[in-house]
């Protein structure tokens, strides 16, 4: 079953490598989406594929990379998926 999850990550997570750690993991899993900063701080992602690599995908993002310092991960899933075909790191 595919999964579609877009999700916010709140705390010490831009200038941390959040964005390409987070590319890497993802493509390890073998999800596709994307993920950016936001202006407000927060690093933004949606992330598709099968439901335990996505699961396996959110945990990893509740402590991200080695310099980051999350405080929340909040996860939303998406009724409509369209079909993604990578993952990038949106600017």
């Amino acid at each position: 079953m595919i999964t579609n999850v877009h999700i916010f990550i709140s705390g010490h997570v831009q200038g941390v490598w959040f964005r390409a750690s987070t590319k890497q993991k993802a493509e390890q899993l073998g999800l596709k989406g994307w993920v950016r900063n936001t202006n407000d701080g927060y690093v933004e992602a949606v992330f598709q594929g099968d439901d335990k690599q996505v699961k396996e995908m959110i945990n990893w993002c509740h402590q991200g990379p080695p310099l980051a310092k999350v405080e929340k991960v909040n996860v939303t899933k998406k009724q409509s998926i369209d079909i993604l075909k990578d993952f990038s790191i949106k600017h």
